[in-house]
């Protein structure tokens, strides 16, 4: 399991991409495509087309992991972005939990005494 605490950063790939790839082929597109460093601890989010599925790319001290979550129902909220987006950890749960990344702020919330 991820352990969110010791993330550095944690990064939504833009677009879709085919997930039939492997580790090598993950790295290979945040090295030379996005010019960032695939052994840095930081989290790689890809999405495919169809918006079910998702693997997260994330290397720890010896090795790499490949995370993959399909989804039996709905869509994953993926965002429309044309560059490498950083996102923090409450984003990342919200977007694992079936919500948008960018959630409007609750208003008028009243504290309960």
């Amino acid at each position: 399991m991820i352990d969110l605490n010791t993330i550095k950063k944690i990064y939504i790939m833009p677009g879709y991409t085919d997930l039939r790839l492997g580790i090598d082929g993950y790295a290979a597109i945040v090295k030379y495509q996005f010019n960032n460093n695939p052994f840095d601890g930081s989290l790689y989010i890809f999405c495919n087309k169809q918006r079910d599925k998702i693997k997260i790319l994330h290397f720890e001290y010896d090795g790499f992991w490949l995370y993959y979550k399909r989804l039996e129902t709905g869509r994953i909220k993926w965002p429309k972005n044309d560059q490498i987006t950083n996102i923090e950890t409450r984003q990342l749960r919200w977007l694992l939990d079936g919500l948008k990344v960018n959630q409007k702020a609750l208003k008028n919330v009243k504290q309960i005494k």
